[in-house]
């Protein structure tokens, strides 16, 4: 098997000084995707916006490791330039610069050079018609009167132009219609391959539809108390949450935590 791309070893992650993330193992390959799903208020976007660096979480214990580099201490524009993106759950109104030149120099920043002008926007028209954009969002203020749905997309088509190692999409499907969560879809299917990895947050199973899943972790008090195959979005999305809890896996590992 490939050396891992990214490695979370014993994270306890908080805010404010509350703890929300207290324990969190998990190892991602490259080609591989893990969906990461459990009820809300759980520190799943905590765990997301960790890997990131995101100044607002204090990182108490553990590392994250990324193509066996230790990157806990590093700041979230340095983790970036190394191939890391973060898709936001509610992606920000930018005014005053285009999609276009946000993503130009998003690339620039992440080569080390600048692209050139046509070839690049050649590249963006092709990704904006796959994901069924209006190629003049690309000379639009970024996120500025998009609908919910574009703006969604235009995070995809970020991830899509910027080329990045690791992916990690926070609800990206998250108030989409079926249309837009399938071409969503088509977009993630675009990128993935055997040199990057993905990691999806998601409480819709219709995004992961098509798709090869490798892993699905379940998140509960901190800790990611289960992981297993694809099956086991099918028995959270028959049964919910709850069956876990019946099965013995929430009070199992949660007093384990405890002790």
């Amino acid at each position: 098997m490939s050396s891992p791309l990214l490695e979370i070893l014993d994270l306890s992650v908080s805010v404010e000084d509350k703890v929300i993330l207290d324990g969190v193992n998990l190892t991602v390959h490259p080609g591989e995707l893990h969906v990461l799903m459990g009820p809300n208020g759980t520190g799943k976007s905590t765990l997301v916006s960790a890997i990131m660096g995101d100044p607002r979480y204090t990182i108490r214990r553990g590392k994250i490791l990324f193509e066996g580099q230790d990157i806990t201490e590093e700041k979230a524009d340095v983790r970036a330039r190394a191939g890391i993106f973060l898709s936001f759950q509610t992606p920000e109104e930018i005014p005053g610069i285009t999609l276009e030149n946000f993503l130009r120099t998003a690339r620039g920043a992440v080569d080390g050079k600048q692209p050139k002008i046509l070839s690049f926007r050649k590249e963006l028209l092709q990704q904006m018609k796959a994901l069924d954009m209006d190629p003049s969002y690309s000379e639009r203020y970024l996120n500025v009167g998009f609908s919910g749905g574009e703006k969604k997309k235009a995070e995809i088509l970020q991830m899509l132009m910027l080329h990045p190692k690791l992916a990690l999409l926070d609800e990206t499907d998250s108030g989409l219609d079926v249309d837009a969560v399938r071409t969503v879809t088509k977009g993630i299917h675009s990128y993935l391959n055997r040199r990057n990895g993905l990691f999806i947050i998601t409480h819709n199973a219709k995004i992961l539809e098509g798709l090869d899943v490798d892993v699905v972790h379940i998140l509960e008090g901190g800790r990611i108390i289960r992981s297993g195959g694809k099956e086991l979005i099918s028995k959270i999305t028959n049964d919910g949450f709850g069956v876990l809890e019946k099965e013995g896996w929430f009070h199992e590992r949660l007093s384990s935590a405890k002790n």
